[in-house]
């Protein structure tokens, strides 16, 4: 690893274990925080914004930007009791934007909170046992698992595998609980970080648990990817290294990447194993360029043979090779379903996880008036699980009440169900063009091309769309990806599996908003008189090729 250091290493080092100038100048009567605050605030979940809506406006009146925080509340496997999500319901009007944003990662994010809201908002976060400690920053971030609640055997297990190694992997600093809830200050040689040192990970980590044969968490695309591998019960799991999506334009050496099969353990090794992988990224993961510091570029750089063996010197034993893995769906788990012990659960679509207005008050009503715990999915969804038979009825009443559409009813087209976005503009500081606020009309222009072509029936196409290439809806494994190039332009990309087991490629650069849907009609069309049979367009479009597929687009008439 090289000696020179990125400027986030040196802030990292002098933070004194992620407190840095934090409690100084969260009451200094500014309404945002200095560079260097601004880092350490992202490890206790917390992004300074601002509204790019009104940026250039406000300069010109000799303005600064209109500052505000996006707070991401960590949910590991995306669990919560109805009492929990009736207190993160409530903070959303109090101290929010009266909206509570679903993550591809089943965490919740708050937007448009003011300097003042974040202590208040973190204390009742705490209050129900929440917490945005490690949701954000250079370190293990919240832990995802298949939220469905089958009781199979396995699921229930996995999910408290999910939990536990969530816990264990956050970070042991006091500094979270003196800055927001009045601790005791006491930073002292006593205080240690025995997984992340001072300096804490190169650069955020992503940990997944997948479902036996269900992909819905998209497990290729993690740091870690951990599959359970299923005999007469629950008997260990096969671990994945080195995925991420991110990238930067214009740098060809970064590039999204899936994650590769390392080893298959016994449950009991689990959490070992992996607190030693995330040893070998803390020691060898680059900290001189940020673009460089994922796991992904260290396993990349090594080969997989020579990063197993640093993991196993750290464990001290040799690790069995992989097992092969098999996957029959990458399941949104929307609807009805039996969860196997009698009762129900619901999976309800949240267009881009955004939950506001009626879908708000509505999911609000079904938690108090039927004690329904919630579980967040990694497609930005909500599931009401241990739905009584009795209650069904009840509850398909109240969000008809609240015109919540049903998914199971024919009332949202497929298209727009299968779609996700990030949401870039106008608080994202990252983004370079539109995404949430883009998608939803983009997605019913290719609903009307999917009607006019009679592609309504079997595979539809799931197209993601993120406003710049770090790829938070995860583009880059969808069929269709749409990723934000420039103001009003995207770079297309095509042919990712629906299992999630595959990458799209790059197949067109610089295509506007406007011009989305014209550029897929004849591709669309090709796959009409081409497909085979039970064949979605993703696998299509990799059977017949990029080359295949400009030739149709280039002969399509103007």
């Amino acid at each position: 690893m090289s000696e020179k250091l990125s400027k986030v290493e040196h802030i990292k080092r002098q933070s004194r274990r992620l407190r840095g100038p934090v409690d100084q100048e969260l009451n200094n009567g500014l309404d945002h925080f200095s560079e260097e605050g601004y880092q350490i605030l992202k490890f206790h979940g917390i992004y300074q914004q601002d509204d790019r809506d009104v940026r250039k406006a406000r300069k010109a009146q000799g303005l600064g930007p209109e500052y505000s925080f996006m707070i991401r509340v960590a949910i590991p496997g995306g669990v919560l009791s109805p009492a929990q999500y009736l207190a993160l319901d409530d903070l959303a009007d109090r101290l929010g934007n009266a909206t509570l944003r679903i993550t591809t990662r089943q965490a919740i994010q708050y937007h448009g909170v003011r300097k003042g809201g974040l202590k208040p908002l973190i204390q009742t976060l705490h209050h129900h046992l929440l917490t945005t400690l490690s949701a954000c920053g250079d370190v293990v971030r919240n832990v995802v698992a298949c939220p469905a609640p089958f009781t199979d055997g396995v699921r229930a297990e996995v999910m408290a595998y999910a939990r536990e190694l969530s816990q264990r992997l956050k970070p042991r600093t006091r500094a979270y609980y003196e800055i927001w809830l009045d601790g005791e200050k006491a930073v002292s040689a006593e205080e240690s970080e025995p997984l992340y040192g001072d300096t804490y990970l190169p650069r955020k980590f992503k940990i997944a648990f997948a479902a036996p044969g269900d992909n819905c968490v998209d497990v290729y695309t993690q740091d870690i990817g951990i599959v359970p591998q299923v005999g007469a019960g629950l008997e260990g799991f096969t671990l994945l290294v080195g995925g991420g999506l991110g990238q930067s334009h214009g740098l060809k050496e970064t590039r999204p990447i899936l994650a590769k099969p390392l080893t298959t353990i016994p449950k009991e090794k689990l959490f070992e194993v992996v607190e030693a992988i995330v040893r070998v990224q803390r020691d060898h993961g680059r900290r001189d360029e940020r673009k460089f510091s994922r796991m992904k570029y260290l396993v990349e750089a090594w080969g997989l043979e020579r990063f197993k063996s640093t993991v196993e010197a750290y464990l001290g034993y040799t690790l069995p090779a992989a097992e092969p893995l098999a996957w029959q769906s990458g399941d949104d788990h929307l609807g009805w379903h039996s969860q196997g012990d009698g009762r129900l659960f619901l999976g309800l679509f949240v267009e881009n996880g955004r939950v506001r207005d009626n879908l708000r008050k509505g999911l609000r009503a079904a938690v108090e008036q039927l004690g329904l715990e919630v579980r967040l999915t990694p497609q930005q969804n909500l599931l009401f699980v241990n739905v009584e038979p009795h209650q069904q009825a009840e509850l398909e009443a109240l969000l008809r009440a609240h015109q919540i559409p049903l998914p199971f009813q024919g009332q949202i087209p497929l298209v727009v169900q299968n779609a996700m976005a990030c949401p870039a503009l106008p608080t994202c500081g990252l983004a370079i063009t539109e995404a949430e606020r883009a998608l939803p009309g983009v997605i019913r222009e290719v609903d009307a091309l999917l009607s006019r072509l009679g592609l309504q029936e079997g595979p539809i196409p799931h197209i993601r769309m993120t406003g710049c290439p770090n790829g938070c809806a995860r583009p880059y494994s969808a069929e269709v990806g749409l990723v934000g190039r420039s103001l009003n332009s995207y770079s297309l990309y095509l042919g990712g599996s629906p299992l999630g087991t595959r990458l799209a490629e790059p197949f067109l650069d610089n295509l506007k908003r406007e011009e989305i849907a014209s550029v897929l009609e004849p591709l669309l069309a090709f796959y009409r008189e081409a497909r085979q049979e039970g064949e979605a367009f993703g696998d299509f479009c990799h059977r017949v090729g990029l080359a295949a597929l400009r030739e149709r687009l280039h002969a399509a008439p103007a």
